[in-house]
């Protein structure tokens, strides 16, 4: 800009000195020179042209511009994908919503000597409810991103259907599936905009999917309603109405396969309540797979697998686990109690209990001391871990 504003205005004070001289000349002898309106036109001329390259400095920093946002476009655009792209990618007519792991093996491409999976097998049938549970770094949220396709394992397969998942179309897969996270991305658009994303939806099927997933009452409490905007990542909404717009946004695909990632980890009571229940809602229907700490979600689970170091600790249903000794019986115990007195385990409330590293040995000696086959025996044993020291959160 500053080199064209000089070049300008340098033309146009050449202009007037040399025209100024000319049309001084032509005062003392008329045949020479030019005249004073010869000047002005001149003038203009140069101050059209002058115009018209600032008008080039400015398309020039735009071009400039463009010029590196495309080489980064075209870096995206060349960038090969992680996972396996087919050259004729299967479209099945149906998803059966059977999931089946075979001997997988993985690790990430960051951490290339740390196995997160290693040897995992297991099945899901479709309309099954599948609980993932275990210590946190496990591997539950590396299962779910291996069902979505967000890497490829090492080794072993992953079957849907019967099929590779990796010979499947990956946006046609994508879209048979939802999930609902921990934490849920909204958009800064409206409520309406976030629950019909990824779909041409109608009013009334927002509306509807919004219903299910407990979302539609507190939505109508705003001004605007269903076009009330969240804010940058919904900051507008609470964690219990985010979750409750994500859930609405999944039920609104009508996926086949249901992936929740401790959806009501992070909320309060009343908001996990209304959550639960869309969730229980969503659920119908579906296959569902669910990382879960919560027996509300366990109990109800058709089968519970416990992932403990990338590896299958047991499987089983929530009373038989229960049942025996091993991971699942200790996670119960180190980390969830009783809110009152119950006949029988398997309707035991759910409340967190939170011990130190160091009680770990003393809760192993009395899990295995005492007989935990009877709602009693459980009741004294959780009664005498409580009494060392240990913090307990009543809900």
């Amino acid at each position: 800009d500053g080199l064209f504003s000089l070049l300008a205005y340098g033309a146009i004070s050449a202009v007037l000195w040399y025209g100024g001289k000319l049309v001084y000349d032509n005062s003392k002898d008329p045949t020479t020179g030019i005249t004073p309106g010869l000047l002005t036109s001149f003038l203009l001329y140069t101050l059209q042209v002058a115009m018209g390259f600032a008008l080039l400095s400015s398309l020039y920093g735009d071009f400039m511009q463009a010029v590196g946002a495309s080489v980064r476009i075209f870096t995206l655009l060349d960038k090969k994908p992680d996972i396996f792209v087919p050259q004729n990618p299967l479209v099945l007519s149906s998803l059966s919503g059977e999931i089946e792991f075979k001997n997988v093996t993985f690790t990430y491409p960051s951490r290339p000597e740390t196995k997160v999976i290693k040897g995992v097998s297991f099945t899901v049938e479709p309309g099954q409810v599948v609980a993932l549970v275990g210590p946190s770094g496990g591997g539950k949220s590396t299962v779910f991103s291996l069902i979505e396709r967000f890497y490829d394992p090492n080794d072993g397969t992953i079957l849907i259907g019967g099929c590779d998942l990796k010979l499947m179309d990956v946006t046609w897969f994508r879209q048979q599936t939802a999930m609902v996270s921990q934490e849920p991305v909204l958009f800064a658009c409206s409520i309406r905009e976030n629950i019909a994303y990824g779909r041409e939806a109608t009013m009334e099927e927002v509306i509807d999917a919004a219903k299910q997933a407990n979302a539609h009452d507190f939505v109508m409490q705003f001004e605007q309603g269903y076009d009330t905007l969240v804010g940058e990542r919904g900051v507008r909404l609470s964690g219990g109405q985010k979750q409750r717009v994500a859930i609405a946004r999944a039920l609104i695909m009508d996926p086949t396969l249901l992936l929740l990632d401790e959806a009501t980890s992070a909320l309060d009571a009343e908001s996990e309540h209304l959550v639960q229940e869309a969730i229980d809602r969503a659920m119908k229907g579906r296959t569902v797979i669910v990382i879960a700490h919560r027996l509300c979600t366990v109990r109800n689970a058709n089968k519970v697998i416990v992932i403990d170091k990338g590896q299958i600790a047991e499987t089983g249903t929530h009373s038989e686990l229960l049942s025996r000794p091993g991971v699942y019986k200790k996670l119960v115990l180190r980390q969830l109690t009783v809110a009152e007195p119950a006949k029988d385990v398997g309707k035991l409330d759910d409340n967190i209990l939170q011990t130190d590293d160091k009680h770990d040995q003393e809760c192993d000696d009395e899990l295995h001391k005492k007989n935990m086959n009877s709602a009693e025996v459980y009741t004294n044993n959780v009664s005498t871990i409580m009494k060392k020291k240990m913090t307990v959160i009543w809900i």
